[in-house]
């Protein structure tokens, strides 16, 4: 594995605008990318990303970007960064990274943010970018509500469930379709996580959008425990399970070119 760190994604010298970037092992710089939003409630935590050998061992890049935090940042800068970071990855990167497809994911806080990219495509658009040039998308228990985070900052009791403008799920049927997707949460996710990312997949089936196109998948642990979790070879889940979600879509993309 061949590690790029502290790549800025905007030329301001912010570390908040700084990205890192694993290629699996050799010469090549073409590969699918998955870049990686982490969590910490908007508040905390840093850039890193969970499966990045199993990721690279499997011929996936990864990328994990820093961005904003409270309380020295506000609802929207942490989802410009987002979008910025993505922006960077595939149009300004080309000596570190030519991406040949584009997944999007993020854990907890960083779920939020890729869950807003996905479906308040606004953010892309006034960058040029279409919703439909991003392969997939993995989202691991963000909150498709107002982010609790987002709430404080308003001077609203965090426990509130609210759906406007800074809310992923305000914006679920403004396309008619979106990207493949895996939505993940636990059997013991944090209180009322799990039934809003199960509103959120009956929401993406009230519009219509393809069944195929989205997996909801819940397994046995706290929240965004898979990010940590082993299997008996000491392999990440949260990589494999990436890994397993990219090489499936990219499968399919591959068998509709061949009979387009």
């Amino acid at each position: 594995m061949r590690k790029y760190a502290d790549l800025p994604y905007l030329a301001d010298g912010l570390k908040e605008h700084l990205l890192d970037v694993y290629l699996p092992d050799g010469e090549g710089q073409e590969y699918p990318v998955f870049l990686f939003f982490h969590g910490g409630g908007l508040k905390g935590g840093g850039k890193g990303i969970p499966g990045a050998p199993e990721l690279t061992a499997r011929g996936i890049a990864c990328a994990s970007a820093a961005y904003r935090l409270y309380p020295h940042a506000s609802y929207p800068d942490f989802v410009n960064d987002a979008a910025d970071a993505v922006d960077a990855l595939m149009h300004r990167m080309g000596d570190v990274i030519r991406p040949t497809a584009i997944y999007i994911g993020g854990a907890s806080a960083g779920a939020y943010l890729s869950m807003m990219l996905c479906f308040a495509t606004q953010f892309f658009r006034a960058r040029g970018i279409e919703p439909g040039e991003i392969s997939g998308y993995f989202h691991d228990a963000g909150q498709p509500t107002v982010h609790f985070n987002v709430l404080k900052e308003r001077g609203v009791d965090p426990r509130r469930v609210i759906v406007d403008e800074a809310a992923p799920l305000y914006y679920v049927g403004t396309e008619e379709t979106y990207p493949p997707m895996m939505i993940l949460t636990s059997d013991k996710d944090m209180e009322n996580r799990p039934e809003q990312l199960e509103l959120l997949v009956s929401t993406l089936r009230h519009f219509g959008i393809d069944p195929s196109l989205y997996t909801f998948y819940q397994y046995e642990g706290t929240h965004c425990q898979i990010d940590v979790m082993e299997n008996e070879k000491g392999e990440n889940l949260f990589g494999l399970k990436v890994a397993e979600f990219i090489h499936a879509t990219e499968g399919k993309k591959k068998n509709n070119q061949a009979g387009a």
